[in-house]
Formats: C-alpha cells, sequence, structure tokens
C-alpha cells in the first residue's frame, strides 16, 4: 500500500511540474485568416507578398520540398513571372557526358533547396536542421496563430532568467528558447506591391502563402463541399415528400 502511495505521489508531482511548465507558454494570439470557415478562400496579394518574404527571408534556410514553381501561376503570377521566379536559382544536373553540372530551374522543377544535404544544413545552423515548410502549418493545432504569434513574440528575457548562448527568447515557443533568431525586422524587404511591410504585415502574409502551401487545393475543396451539401439537402426533400405520398397512401 506504502508503495502505491509513493507511485501515486510521483506521478502527482510530474503531472503539476508538466502542468506548471505548459502554463509559461503563451497559447498564440486569435486571428481572424481569410481561409477560414466553409466560405473562406486565400488573399493571393497576400500570399504573392508572402512568397516575397519567404524567398527573401526564409528561404535562406528553409526548404519547400513539396512545391513547384509552376504552382505560383495558382496565386496570380503569370508563366513569364513564374519563368523569370524560377531562373533565378541552378539545381543539380548532368552534362552529356555524364558530369555534374548545373542549369537555371524551370517552372516544372520543384523549389530548390537552400542547401545541398543534411550535414550542409546542420553546419551552417548549429547542429539543426531547418524544417521544410510545405506542410509547417499542418504541423501544430491551429498552425496559422501559432506561426504569427511565434514570428512576431521575440522579446526580452524576463528578468533573472539567463538565455543559453545562441538562442533567442520566446514566449510562444515551447521550451522558450529557439535557435532560430528572429527572422522579421522593420525595414528588411520594401513590397513590390507598395504595401507597408511591417513585422505585422510580413507575418501575415508569410503565413497566408504557408497556409496556401500547405492545402493549395482548399478552395476548390470548399465549392465541391458546397456543391455535394447542395446536392443532398434536395434530395433529402425530394425523398421527403417521396416518403409522405407513399406513407399517406398507406395510411388511407
Amino acid at each position: 500500500m506504502k508503495k502505491i502511495l509513493i507511485v501515486c505521489t510521483m506521478l502527482l508531482s510530474v503531472v503539476s511540474l508538466n502542468s506548471e511548465a505548459s502554463d509559461q507558454v503563451l497559447s498564440p494570439k486569435h486571428l481572424k485568416w481569410p481561409f477560414t470557415g466553409m466560405l473562406g478562400s486565400f488573399d493571393k496579394a497576400s500570399i504573392q507578398r508572402g512568397f516575397q518574404v519567404y524567398k527573401t527571408i526564409c528561404h535562406t534556410c528553409h526548404s519547400l520540398q513539396y512545391l513547384s514553381y509552376r504552382n505560383l501561376e495558382e496565386v496570380g503570377f503569370s508563366a513569364a513571372e513564374v519563368k523569370e521566379i524560377a531562373s533565378e536559382f541552378e539545381v543539380s544536373t548532368v552534362d552529356d557526358q555524364g558530369n555534374p553540372t548545373t542549369r537555371k530551374a524551370l517552372p516544372s522543377d520543384r523549389f530548390v533547396k537552400p542547401f545541398a544535404n543534411e550535414q550542409a544544413a546542420r553546419a551552417a545552423n548549429g547542429g539543426s536542421i531547418p524544417p521544410d515548410q510545405s506542410l509547417l502549418i499542418k504541423a501544430r493545432e491551429r498552425g496559422p496563430d501559432y506561426l504569427y504569434s511565434l514570428l512576431t513574440g521575440y522579446t526580452e528575457a524576463p528578468a533573472g532568467e539567463e538565455v543559453p548562448t545562441g538562442k533567442y527568447y520566446n514566449p510562444y515557443f515551447a521550451a522558450h528558447f529557439i535557435a532560430m533568431p528572429p527572422p522579421l525586422q522593420e525595414g528588411i524587404l520594401t513590397y513590390e506591391d507598395g504595401t507597408d511591410a511591417s513585422v505585422d504585415q510580413m507575418a501575415r502574409d508569410v503565413v497566408n502563402f504557408l497556409q496556401w502551401t500547405a492545402e493549395p487545393e482548399m478552395e476548390y475543396r470548399k465549392r465541391i463541399g458546397i456543391k455535394v451539401l447542395l446536392y443532398l439537402s434536395i434530395f433529402t426533400i425530394i425523398f421527403y415528400i417521396a416518403k409522405r405520398r407513399v406513407w399517406s397512401k398507406l395510411d388511407k
């Protein structure tokens, strides 16, 4: 009996400590996103700006391995613009003699990774491999809110709390100390469409972009869903009328 009590006490202590730690992690801010809800849709202008943020800032460390350059046409880029964007990058290939060489990327190519291999990625990032961002939004509950909060949540550590070397304090991160430096800074880029590139705006735009990369079929899926619901509603009414007529004859 005593052993059982000791084990229970230890378990309660662990739960209490875990609860205490989780209380210290801030819950993501609640924001209104254009893609939420049954009728939600993508803000293509914001996605284009978000791509500019990704290309300028995020691509130095993070890949988008499931996306091809030609997919950018889905959010309003012209074929000529996509071709120009792709040509800014080099992909590995072989020449006619079988020797390794490079060529300019084509719209049909997947997004070029920032590092040649995992070893290079670790060497450039203090031993850590920056996660691929193709499905990053789906990796967390309330992914858009979490990512926005993380990107805008860097701050000074509370008094008495020592920040490890090479780490940065962010209360929205599970361990509070994150290896990624604050990626968004005022004046780091100028939007091509003239929108003010504030930290808040850049964070919103890159979240919109990454939501699209994770669910490029979202708008089509929602349109099909609405059509299916209308179809089922009509047939429900038809079957209800048919049922009433059949049973009304039997009642007589």
